[in-house]
């Protein structure tokens, strides 16, 4: 049986010596300042969000930041845009996106839409967390509308059972993926009235709510809550469309 340990601090600052870590996975969690020294083996792979990656004494953040947006060049227009017309063109993109890798995705069996690759979100389960991230957002935190999240939201692992069902959602349903569309498409079209409304100064707007009640209170402003919401599409949609090539090549 697999061992596993959630919300824990006993490996902060520890030191793992002539152990064997084959298969060891560490998701979710804060690794600022991880070293691994003098190690070995034939299949390492690091995922998430860093802001320096060094391997073997090779500072390799900006080569692995290039081949990112090379590949996927959403995520630069989300990353990068700072005037309403940059956060139109951004939306544009990731609906263009979206829109051919749901075609694409339409023609496997719902069941492969369900499974999930190398331990990731399922297609559905990324949809869902999408819908999820817009609702909080942008519907609760840019538009203040009195019911934001759907119950087929999924947030992301770190917010406690507890919190999510505070919001109503309902973690453990099992919806298709045509039924998580539906409120998933609906809340794509209120980005898109959002985005095509946009001035200068609706951008630079404080919010009077923050996303929801696990996140910090601090000042939330409607540019940095609209550019969460790109940057999830765009990144989100870089995993759909690689486990979609594992799952469609399995059918082969």
């Amino acid at each position: 049986m697999v061992s596993e340990y959630v919300q824990s601090d006993q490996f902060r600052g520890a030191r793992v010596h002539l152990c064997d870590l084959a298969g060891l996975e560490i998701r979710d969690c804060e690794v600022s300042g991880l070293k691994i020294v003098d190690c070995y083996g034939g299949d390492v792979s690091l995922g998430g969000d860093f802001e320096r990656v060094v391997v073997n004494d090779v500072d390799v953040t900006a080569y692995v930041e290039a081949e990112l947006d090379r590949r996927h060049p959403a995520r630069v227009l989300a990353r990068e845009a700072t005037s309403p017309e940059d956060y139109r063109a951004a939306w544009d993109a990731i609906e263009k996106l979206w829109s051919a890798t749901l075609e694409r995705a339409k023609l496997l069996p719902e069941a492969e839409l369900h499974k999930q690759v190398d331990g990731e979100w399922s297609f559905v389960e990324t949809h869902r967390h999408l819908l999820f991230a817009s609702d909080a957002w942008l519907g609760n935190a840019v538009l203040e509308e009195d019911s934001p999240y759907h119950p087929l939201g999924f947030p992301a692992g770190g917010m406690p059972p507890e919190e999510a069902a505070k919001l109503g959602l309902t973690l453990d349903a099992t919806p298709t993926l045509e039924e998580v569309l539906s409120p998933r498409l609906a809340r794509m079209a209120v980005m898109r009235r959002v985005v095509d409304g946009l001035t200068a100064a609706e951008l630079d707007r404080v919010c009077g709510r923050k996303p929801a009640d696990p996140y910090p209170e601090q000042e939330y402003v409607v540019r940095r809550c609209l550019k969460v919401v790109l940057k999830e599409e765009a990144e989100h949609h870089r995993y759909a469309v690689r486990d979609l090539a594992v799952l469609e090549a399995g059918r082969q």
